[in-house]
């Protein structure tokens, strides 16, 4: 029997494949479970239109998060950070503080989890932190420390 699949179902295939099972296994467990939909012309074609949208929706976040990196490059983030004795950093910077300090300075979020820290800021200065905004997308944000 063919059915097309509604969800990724080990050892059978993803989302919106159009797969050949027994038709007791689709029967009894997928279109039980609601993991399939019975193969017709109809549910073909409404496959057929869920991967286009699907791949319209792909292709506008993959223009957005070049769009933000490309702002990002030209942004520049200040962290203040407390002086120890004889000037040196007390403590570190975190990717929450400069998410925090983005938005203080830009109005805008961005999701610390994003943020890849090469080590952890504990000196005064100017980093380049890279931001993973889509798997093909990785933005540069310039993060300066100073003294608070």
């Amino acid at each position: 029997m063919k059915v097309i699949l509604l969800a990724d179902v080990k050892s059978v295939g993803k989302k919106n494949d159009i797969v050949e099972v027994s038709e007791g296994y689709a029967k009894n467990f997928l279109l039980k479970k609601k993991l399939a939909t019975a193969y017709t012309a109809a549910s073909q074609n409404d496959v057929k239109l869920a991967k286009q949208h699907e791949e319209k929706v792909a292709a506008e976040n993959l223009e957005a998060a070049q769009n933000l990196a490309e702002k990002l490059k030209e942004r520049k983030v200040t962290v203040k950070l407390k002086a120890g004795a004889g000037g040196a950093a007390f403590g570190s910077v975190s990717s929450k503080e400069i998410v925090t300090a983005y938005k203080e300075q830009y109005g805008e979020e961005l999701d610390k989890k994003k943020l890849v820290l090469p080590e952890a800021l504990k000196s005064f200065g100017t980093y380049e932190v890279k931001v993973k905004l889509h798997p093909k997308v990785t933005g540069t944000l310039s993060v300066s420390v100073t003294e608070m």
